[in-house]
């Protein structure tokens, strides 16, 4: 009756009308199973892989970020320690030079936290469709009729037979390692 040992079965009965008035009960298994996504992009290789990649770049523009504040402090120390004995114009100059390079580092900052964001939401986006068609193709598979998102369903009890996020994961990983082969 049911299709495999990891399947949920709700019994659901429809009760249709026929001529005369006369109401007829069909019962029909219907699998129901869910999915929790986070858990997904969190586990999953291409999930992780994605994340790691993220604090590659975040950790690379972070140093440089700092190289660059180095800079501008190291000019603001000699500008206080030097300041005085510079001529008015060279003072000038130096004050203008830390200001455009303090512009510049906040510019820098602001570029690198939009940029960050823009990838990170086009990953989870590419993320999210490649788990998506993982989904529905589990579902088709194995004959579920709905498979639910854990959390914007508000699944508050959902039996662990009728989870399907290991396996999604299982799925999402093989797919992902033969499109980098």
């Amino acid at each position: 009756m049911f299709a495999g040992p990891r399947s949920t079965a709700i019994l659901l009965i429809a009760s249709v009308l026929l001529p005369g008035g006369s109401v007829l009960a069909q019962t029909q298994l219907t699998r129901i199973g869910y999915v929790d996504v986070q858990r997904v992009l969190a586990r999953s290789a291409a999930g992780v892989a994605a994340r790691e990649e993220l604090e590659r770049d975040k950790a690379a523009k972070q140093k440089e970020i700092e190289t660059r504040r180095a800079e501008a402090e190291k000019l603001r120390e000699e500008l206080e320690k030097r300041g005085a004995l510079l001529s008015q114009d060279a003072r000038r100059e130096k004050q203008d030079t830390l200001e455009r390079k303090v512009r510049d580092l906040r510019r820098l900052a602001d570029d690198f936290q939009k940029d960050l964001e823009k990838r990170e939401q086009g990953l989870l986006q590419q993320s999210l469709q490649e788990i998506t068609g993982v989904i529905e193709r589990v579902g088709k598979q194995r004959g579920y009729l709905v498979i639910l998102e854990r959390r914007a369903a508000g699944v508050i009890y959902g039996a662990q037979e009728a989870d399907v996020t290991e396996e999604v994961i299982k799925v999402y990983d093989q797919e992902s390692a033969r499109r980098k082969k």
